[in-house]
């Protein structure tokens, strides 16, 4: 009777309960310093001289201010006007301004430029540093400073679109108006490739392109017809694919003419995506657009591929980026949450669990900052140049493939709040789900592993002189490579339909070993080990969770606890 009173007393009248034994939200802490892998990936990976601004960076990314930016950008998302109220075709996009300033912070850190105007050893590096920390922010906007970004190399095959262009393409600034390119100093570029009955498949689009006078690279077409996909229709200009008597060509397609009139470029309607909500992408027709011809006629696949190289690129750390983020939160939900008397952090079940979503991201931001080195020295050093070659197909496989099993699995960690919309867990989910499609979906980055294989079988070499310098560090490792090179030799023999057949298993090995060497060679011996015994030898499908017994979990977990500073 006497504790029944003392609670009335102390409890406001209409009040039914305290709250307790909740998390707050994870916010206010540094991005870059908190994560030893990133940490030590940038240094090792030739990005030394930009720790300071990545660490600068990392701060603000950190920042509760910032981090709400990325939920109000997906809760409130874009519009379509097609007419103004006159009923001009105006074609305008409407953003919240959440969007437009994470546009801004991006576009002026110059994650769109900074490998091509200071192209020093270490610049991928230190820009995809940063674009994997904005991207655990919020991933959408992403969608069109990846592609300006990437679509930089084809616009350098053509100098006379790129005089045009690229200086503003180039500037590290912010400008979100309808208006023609000349009344601006920064723009974007979008990319348009796929229709409806070709999808992956660009051979079969159906768009038309015709000289308006004369033929040739350089020379200004009209195209007609449709893409069905088209992101971030508020850029300025567009590399689209159409066909000409050639085949399949590239071209530079700008919102506005260089006469101040509106291009014949039609948005259609907004897609209705179930991710990547803050990003508009949208269906639009071409009634006579006015385009560029960039390349060669019939040479659009080559032309545009390097860009699709990039933006595969950038879906490995993105992806790499949603897991880092989960993890995170992960971490600090169950530090502040107990049940059946411990917190769940100190719980050893939950403990394998969590140590076992961090090695995935060890893996991952090792195999990524690997290839922002390859992408550094790809132009002088022809080992790297293959290496990216094959290595980026394989790890936009591997990477976006597990980033939704993660993300799910630290929804699972937070329990049923993890379910809510009012927290930054069904957004990541859903963003999980984006990148194994984007960019050409699983069959699609295995098939592209073929092609590199087939066209040039040295790089095979260089992926087996990648595995090598691990060669002698882990049992487990050594057993694991050496079957995979019976089964790369094997490839070389086998008839098409058998290895395509078998190509997702294959591609899955070489990812996986790919990892794993980078770890042995370079990650704490607790990290490499629990890697290689979870991953390479065990039998069947690997849970999280299920790590061996004997496993280091507290120097793993120590690793990536977004509350210790390790840099």
């Amino acid at each position: 009777m006497n504790a029944t009173h003392e609670f009335l007393k102390s409890t406001p009248v209409g009040e039914t309960h305290h709250v307790h034994n909740v998390a707050h939200d994870l916010t206010d802490f540094n991005l870059f310093t908190t994560d030893a892998p990133l940490v030590e990936a940038v240094q090792r990976e030739g990005g030394a001289w930009g720790m300071d601004e990545i660490k600068r960076f990392g701060q603000y990314c950190g920042q509760a201010d910032t981090l709400e930016l990325g939920h109000l950008a997906n809760r409130y998302t874009p519009e379509l006007d097609t007419h103004d109220r006159f009923g001009n075709r105006v074609d305008l996009v409407r953003y919240h301004s959440a969007y437009h300033a994470l546009m801004k912070a991006s576009l002026e850190e110059g994650l769109h430029s900074t490998p091509w105007t200071a192209p020093v050893a270490g610049a991928h590096v230190v820009r995809g540093a940063k674009a994997f920390m904005h991207s655990q922010v919020e991933a959408g906007h992403g969608c069109p400073v990846t592609m300006t970004f990437a679509a930089v190399p084809s616009l350098q095959l053509q100098p006379e679109v790129a005089s045009l262009f690229l200086p503003k393409v180039l500037n590290r600034g912010y400008d979100p108006r309808n208006v023609p390119v000349d009344q601006k100093q920064s723009i974007t570029v979008g990319m348009g490739m796929t229709e409806k009955q070709g999808g992956s498949d660009v051979r079969a689009n159906s768009t038309q392109a015709t000289p308006i006078s004369q033929a040739g690279p350089g020379q200004l077409y009209s195209l007609v017809g449709h893409k069905w996909f088209l992101s971030a229709p508020m850029c300025d200009l567009f590399l689209v694919l159409a066909q000409t008597p050639a085949g399949v060509s590239c071209f530079a397609v700008p919102r506005w003419l260089p006469d101040g009139t509106k291009n014949a470029l039609n948005v259609i309607r907004l897609k209705d995506k179930m991710g990547n909500k803050s990003n508009a992408s949208s269906e639009v027709e071409f009634r006579g657009a006015q385009g560029w011809l960039v390349g060669a006629e019939g040479r659009g696949v080559p032309t545009i591929i390097e860009m699709v190289s990039l933006t595969r690129f950038d879906c490995m750390g993105a992806s790499a980026g949603l897991m880092r983020m989960g993890l995170a939160n992960a971490m600090h939900h169950t530090r502040h949450r107990a049940a059946f008397g411990a917190r769940l952090i100190d719980q050893p079940l939950m403990q394998n669990v969590l140590a076992d979503l961090a090695l995935e991201y060890e893996g991952a931001i090792a195999l990524s900052m690997r290839m922002a080195r390859a992408l550094d020295h790809k132009d002088c050093d022809e080992h790297e140049a293959r290496l990216a070659r094959l290595m980026t197909a394989v790890g936009k496989y591997w990477i976006c493939k597990r980033t939704p099993t993660h993300t799910y699995e630290v929804m699972e960690c937070i329990g049923g709040s993890g379910v809510m919309e009012n927290s930054v867990y069904p957004r990541l989910f859903r963003e999980s789900v984006i990148n194994p499609i984007w960019e050409g979906s699983g069959n699609v980055q295995c098939l592209d592993v073929l092609r590199a294989v087939a066209k040039d079988p040295s790089v095979l070499m260089s992926y087996q002189t990648e595995l090598d310098k691990a060669r002698g560090g882990n049992r487990h490792l050594d057993q694991y490579m050496s079957q995979l090179r019976s089964q790369l030799g094997q490839l070389m023999s086998a008839d098409a339909l058998t290895i395509q057949f078998g190509a997702r298993f294959l591609v899955d090995q070489m990812a996986l070993a790919a990892q794993a060497a980078l770890l042995v060679q370079h990650a704490p011996e607790a990290v490499a080990d629990a890697f290689c015994a979870s991953r390479l030898a065990g039998q069947g499908q690997h849970h999280y969770g299920t790590l061996p017994a004997g496993t280091d979990v507290s120097t793993i977990l120590q690793r990536a606890d977004p509350a210790i500073e390790k840099y």
